[in-house]
């Protein structure tokens, strides 16, 4: 839902970094390993019950996703890059959740289950319409930059990361924040089912 404004927000801090990087021979793929390693740190640090030092780990994570994709645009970009990127984001998105199931099983471990079963649909859901949305040529309006459709919905990645860093500030209320961000999964897997529904009719 906000990711589109997010992404308007920090754009031009985005793009400089970007060509700041494509200056040095750094590739969009080397940043995306970099992200994927920052975003690994964070599952690390808050599995070993220190979900406040993951703060920084995360936000490293989700900065570096930004500026790969902003670097790849800058050179030829490859459908390899994208696949890498969108298959590495996917495993930090299951990996922060798991962690807090590790850090506290007995309190946590079927509120994180309940998470990664929502993720599970939403993902399914997204990827779903993006592969049939490329199979009849549709493009997306909304996120037109992006090398696949991108189907928007109520938990998008700014949600997500809101979520997460709730999670990292006040851990005692990991189940509570999981479920509810759960409920919204669902609620968004749900409008992109209908979208689905009306698009490939």
């Amino acid at each position: 839902m906000l990711d589109r404004l997010a992404l308007n927000l920090v754009k031009p801090a985005v793009d400089a970094a970007a060509r700041h990087l494509a200056a040095r021979g750094i590739t969009a793929d080397q940043v995306t390993l970099a992200g994927f390693g920052f975003g690994m740190l964070a599952a690390v640090l808050v599995a070993s019950g220190h979900s406040l030092l993951a703060i920084l780990p995360l936000v490293a994570n989700r900065a570096l996703d930004g500026i790969d994709g902003a670097l790849a645009r800058l050179s030829t970009s490859s459908e390899r890059g994208a696949f890498l990127d969108i298959s590495l984001d996917f495993v930090f998105y299951a990996a922060i959740p798991l962690a807090f199931g590790i850090a506290a099983p007995s309190e946590n471990a079927l509120a994180a289950a309940v998470l990664l079963a929502a993720f599970v649909v939403t993902g399914t859901s997204f990827l779903a319409f993006a592969v049939l949305a490329e199979k009849r040529g549709l493009k997306s309006t909304d996120y037109p930059s992006k090398a696949f459709y991108y189907l928007g919905g109520l938990t998008e990645g700014t949600e997500t990361i809101a979520c997460f860093l709730a999670m990292c500030l006040w851990p005692q209320h990991f189940a509570a924040l999981a479920y509810f961000y759960a409920f919204l999964c669902a609620l968004t897997a749900a409008t992109r089912l209908q979208a689905g529904w009306k698009a490939f009719g």
